[in-house]
């Protein structure tokens, strides 16, 4: 099978031939359809998640269909689509764990991360990790639920009563997100990098009252705000914008290093939240959510040959919402 493979942290993945896997007892052999390319592949890259597995197959966003079934694997079968997210398997047993908050797990592993993930034509998957994918998607607008998608639906969840709502970067997540928020009726702020017309223009047509650059004041105070840029210096801005009692959730990953806050900017109740990664149960929710209202992603499509130049358009800006690389066009 074809891969592209992370041989060394901060290069361009090579294009190699591998041998195709074969499924464990909890696996689903997945025939990759399409796989997003999400910031997180980015940082695992670049260097600035620190503990990936190399050689690796990067991408953990990835829509395909079942091949092959492990004798343990559920109720899945041969030609069933299913995605798979970022979260590839938990220990099972640890206090997380047994609250529903895998998440949280200390022996967690990550797909595209510690196991091999979907910039190839087939991948492996533990199929208690794995979701069905809703009918009304291609499996090329459906790869960014998988992650921009759930990683954002999860950090709204602490904000769904907010009537005004900021975004602090407007790229995958946000994207597929303000309709989530405009679906149950929030007003949505759309705050950008300096000069990113492009990006407020397109947060303008999908709903947002208002867009600006990340240091602008907005025209009323917010009630919370979800930081999706991996910016520090943006947890201070989203401070000034919020009124007393409101939140500022980081939903990225990774983030720079949060200049110092003045007691006087948190005072007043005002908290900071991080959000880690996602659980199965985020994915139950929200796929079913998203085909409802219905969510609609607007993608930028390359062949997987072109992974290298997805990744260096997004971390460019050169497009608007989400880039998916199409391993199996026509499937």
């Amino acid at each position: 099978m074809r891969a592209m493979v992370l041989t060394k942290l901060g290069q361009p993945l090579e294009l190699m031939e591998l041998p195709q896997p074969v499924p464990g007892d909890s696996q689903l052999l997945i025939r990759v359809v399409a796989c997003g390319i999400c910031r997180t592949d980015l940082h695992v890259v670049d260097g600035d998640l620190t503990e990936p597995r190399l050689p690796l197959v990067p991408g953990h966003q990835i829509v395909g269909i079942v091949e092959g079934v492990g004798r343990k694997a559920g109720n899945y079968v041969t030609g069933q689509r299913v995605g798979v997210p970022w979260l590839g398997g938990s220990c099972g047993h640890c206090e997380f764990c047994a609250s529903a908050r895998e998440n949280l797990c200390d022996d967690a592993v990550y797909t595209g991360y510690q196991i091999d993930g979907g910039f190839a034509d087939y991948t492996l998957a533990d199929s208690r990790y794995c979701f069905p994918v809703p009918e009304g998607f291609t499996s090329v607008q459906a790869a960014p639920l998988l992650c921009a998608g759930l990683i954002g639906y999860r950090s709204w969840r602490p904000v769904a009563d907010a009537r005004r709502l900021g975004f602090y970067g407007f790229g995958a997540a946000a994207h597929i997100l303000i309709q989530v928020a405009r679906y149950h009726r929030q007003a949505v702020y759309a705050f950008t990098r300096p000069g990113d017309r492009a990006a407020q223009d397109f947060a303008l047509t999908l709903g947002a009252c208002w867009a600006g650059e990340s240091g602008d004041k907005p025209p009323e105070l917010l009630d919370a705000a979800i930081i999706f840029a991996p910016e520090g210096d943006c947890v201070l801005q989203a401070l000034r914008a919020i009124k007393k009692g409101g939140r500022v959730v980081c939903a990225g990953i990774h983030m720079s290093d949060i200049p110092p806050i003045p007691y006087n900017e948190l005072w007043g109740e005002r908290s900071v939240q991080s959000i880690a990664n996602l659980t199965r149960a985020d994915g139950e929710e929200f796929l079913p959510l998203a085909a409802k209202i219905p969510v609609r992603t607007e993608v930028k499509v390359y062949p997987l040959e072109q992974a290298n130049q997805a990744l260096d358009d997004l971390r460019s800006g050169r497009f608007t919402g989400a880039a998916v690389l199409s391993i199996a066009p026509g499937v």
